[in-house]
């Protein structure tokens, strides 16, 4: 199998599996205990949950704390929820969420449940301006550091300026970044551990000094009082271990996906490419060509793991929102395909997948 899905979820890097190991035992070892016990190995469960607290936040800004969440889309609705409901208790209007167009569907979703929504235009290059006006309501801004369908940077310094001269604070989900760039600043970001070599279920939601949020989950409040639940101490040391690998690698794997992004960009050169050509993440090559059939060419190219579009939104039949955001029409859409790469990727598993998905779309002609 050649695996070219990576914005769907990375493979585990085997320095987290070996983290996570220790932290699995069960009858006869001690690896097993609750961490917010006070015993002997209810301590050291929880000394394994603060290292790795610690591993995390060394690609955070300074000025925050990290909370653990089963994932990103629990950290987002953290953070928008928690807002929202902090300014009700303190009497305050609860005020809208301004989010992009092209946002994932935790943000996006989460905003319209709560009738909050206002949505900020894209340009046909995938990119976000500030040219737009936020609302006289607006509480809090949403926009991605990297997009996860057609991995276009957005201008989030930008972004994180205009939230504060609107007296609103700055949410980024930073899922695709990080582990792979510096972290924009932001008031709130939301990460996930399994698009970083890290094991799923489990992500964190950054949360800058002085920021408030309101508690939105009831229970034992086992982080930081506003996130209840036994935290499992295998997985934030894999997630631990996978940050401190990124930090540790992450020139290297930049330079490595760049290789790989030119070398395709020669072998796909007859392919039309969505979103910015240099304003992206180059390990995110999302293509369209004309009358693609994607269903038929999945199914005549099975070595090669690639997506119609986001994961999340896979069998829906919808055509995807970020490329019809971006102005292509649900026909074009839905002759798009999305291939991802990264650390673990070769050269050759690059020209072979090539070579059998060109001709299979060729096929097609």
């Amino acid at each position: 199998m050649i695996y070219l899905d990576y914005q769907a979820t990375t493979p585990l890097a085997p320095e987290a599996r070996d983290a996570m190991l220790r932290w699995l035992d069960g009858p006869g070892g001690e690896g097993f205990g609750n961490p917010h016990s006070p015993h002997r190995m209810g301590r050291a469960a929880h000394a394994a949950v603060e290292m790795a607290r610690e591993q995390v936040a060394s690609l955070f800004p300074a000025n925050g704390r990290v909370i653990f969440t089963s994932g990103a889309t629990e950290a987002v609705n953290l953070a928008i929820r928690g807002v929202l409901s902090a300014a009700r208790s303190e009497g305050k209007p609860r005020g809208s969420v301004s989010v992009s167009a092209i946002e994932h569907a935790c943000v996006l979703d989460t905003a319209r449940a709560l009738g909050a929504a206002h949505i900020l235009n894209v340009a046909k290059d995938g990119q976000c301006n500030t040219k737009q006006d936020l609302p006289n309501d607006c509480r809090l801004v949403c926009l991605m550091q990297v997009n996860n369908e057609i991995g276009t940077i957005q201008p989030t310094v930008d972004w994180h300026r205009k939230a504060k001269e609107a007296n609103a604070l700055y949410l980024c989900d930073a899922v695709q970044a990080f582990g792979k760039m510096e972290v924009t600043g932001a008031d709130l970001i939301a990460v996930s551990a399994h698009k970083l070599h890290g094991p799923k279920g489990i992500g964190a939601l950054w949360v800058r000094n002085g920021v408030d949020l309101g508690e939105v989950q009831t229970g034992g409040g086992q982080e930081f009082g506003l996130r209840s639940g036994t935290l499992s101490p295998a997985l934030c040391a894999g997630f631990g271990a996978a940050v401190a690998e990124c930090k540790d690698r992450m020139g290297r794997d930049a330079e490595h996906v760049e290789t790989l992004w030119q070398r395709a960009r020669i072998l796909f050169a007859d392919w039309d490419l969505n979103g910015s050509e240099d304003t992206r993440w180059h390990g995110n090559l999302n293509i369209r060509r004309k009358g693609l059939d994607v269903n038929r060419l999945m199914s005549d190219c099975r070595k090669v793991m690639f997506s119609a579009g986001s994961a999340c939104a896979s069998g829906s039949g919808r055509p995807s929102h970020v490329l019809e955001a971006i102005g292509l029409s649900a026909k074009k859409a839905k002759s798009s395909i999305r291939l991802g790469w990264g650390r673990y990727t070769t050269l050759a598993e690059i020209e072979e997948a090539a070579e059998m998905i060109n001709a299979a779309a060729d096929r097609q002609q």
